[in-house]
């Protein structure tokens, strides 16, 4: 229900955002409880993944999307361009809002979708809580009004200071035009007297920012963040793809290509031991902003992670709940248990979210990975081994 690596990461959330962090405990233990006794049957979602759109205005050299490896360069054009129609989504709003779950905006880049501001007051108007993940850059001209209709939270994608942030993403002024806004949150949520939406930072240690991590600290404070998650690089090789899809193919009938957008072609280009002074040097900062690490490994397991070919972690349980607490609804409406094993359990154009939620696919599934308890990509492939477990 909980990993206990990720107390520390939990106890800020409550701290910050109390209401989410106790509703976000009574959805999980409702889907603990689903795991342990429901013979693959879930509890409504704590979270649902909301992916407005696959298009991406930057493309940031660790991105399994758009990187240097992504999957979605090669999309068709027509899937590309695919996108649910706001009345589409209001209809998966309406099949959930008895349930409240959280929806996360995701993309690509969400604010790239026309209607994204309506889409969050049309979610805040049934009483659920609304964040977005996003790189910011489009945030100025709907500061003022993603502020009056109470967003909850947007976490912004950042890998640095100035320089190293627009090198990460592929493009010059990009941290430019997050910080501006940002302030343009800032100051509406000054205007309008109110703390919402929250700023928080995800931040991936990658080969280009892992030496100054304090700097990504200082750019977040500038952009008013009240945390700082570092993410560990996800990152898998070939083999390690074949022999999942091998596997994956034998039981389900359908390979997953999106997780071949995180290979690299041998270890990233980090040193474990400087990583961990970095990170260490982070636990004394004398900011305002907290800082959380996810997953949160031992020293040991950081060396493992970057340096050895099978890696398992020792301190997490190494199994998968994230079937039972989270969804993802794709722009062309399908709905997976994760963002990159494409294998479709249903589609929302077709059937009802929570239909599909528990249909005999979605029930098959987790039945499997309870079983299994993980695939081979999902020790540095997958966040999710380590969110919920």
């Amino acid at each position: 229900m909980l990993a206990y690596r990720n107390l520390g990461r939990t106890i800020q959330k409550a701290l910050t955002q109390p209401k989410y962090a106790y509703q976000a405990f009574q959805a999980r233990f409702k889907s603990y409880l689903s795991y342990r006794t429901g013979d693959g049957y879930s509890a409504p979602p704590e979270t649902i993944s909301l992916f407005l759109t696959f298009r991406c205005n930057l493309r940031c050299h660790m991105c399994g999307q758009w990187g240097d490896a992504g999957t979605f360069k090669d999309l068709p054009g027509e899937q590309l361009r695919s996108g649910l129609s706001l009345d589409e989504i209001k209809a998966l709003v309406d099949s959930v809002s008895t349930h409240k779950p959280t929806f996360t905006l995701f993309g690509g880049e969400p604010t790239i979708y026309k209607d994204w501001v309506e889409v969050v007051r049309y979610i805040k108007s049934k009483g659920m809580r609304c964040n977005m993940v996003t790189n910011g850059m489009h945030l100025v001209k709907a500061a003022d009004e993603v502020v009056k209709i109470g967003m909850d939270e947007i976490i912004l994608s950042l890998d640095g200071e100035e320089g190293v942030h627009d090198k990460s993403r592929g493009l010059e002024g990009a941290y430019e035009r997050m910080k501006k806004g940002a302030q343009a949150i800032h100051d509406a949520k000054q205007i309008h007297g109110v703390k919402r939406p929250v700023i928080t930072v995800n931040c991936t240690m990658n080969e280009k920012n892992y030496r100054d991590l304090p700097g990504v600290l200082r750019a977040a404070e500038k952009l008013g963040a009240q945390v700082v998650t570092f993410h560990h690089l996800l990152f898998l090789t070939q083999e390690t793809c074949r022999l999942h899809n091998q596997i994956f193919e034998a039981k389900f009938g359908t390979p997953c290509q999106d997780w071949f957008g995180f290979i690299h072609d041998g270890p990233p280009d980090m040193d474990a031991d400087t990583l961990i002074q970095e990170m260490e040097a982070l636990k004394r900062n004398d900011t305002k902003v907290a800082v959380a690490f996810y997953p949160n490994f031992t020293h040991d397991e950081i060396r493992a992670y970057y340096s050895e070919d099978d890696f398992s972690p020792t301190s997490y349980k190494g199994r998968c709940l994230s079937l039972w607490i989270a969804a993802y609804v794709f722009p062309n409406g399908d709905v997976r248990a994760y963002h990159s094993m494409d294998y479709t359990l249903g589609n929302i154009k077709e059937n009802s979210f929570m239909e599909v939620w528990n249909n005999e696919r979605f029930r098959d599934f987790r039945r499997h990975v309870k079983d299994i308890k993980r695939f081979p990509v999902c020790s540095r492939g997958c966040t999710e081994l380590y969110r919920y477990g």
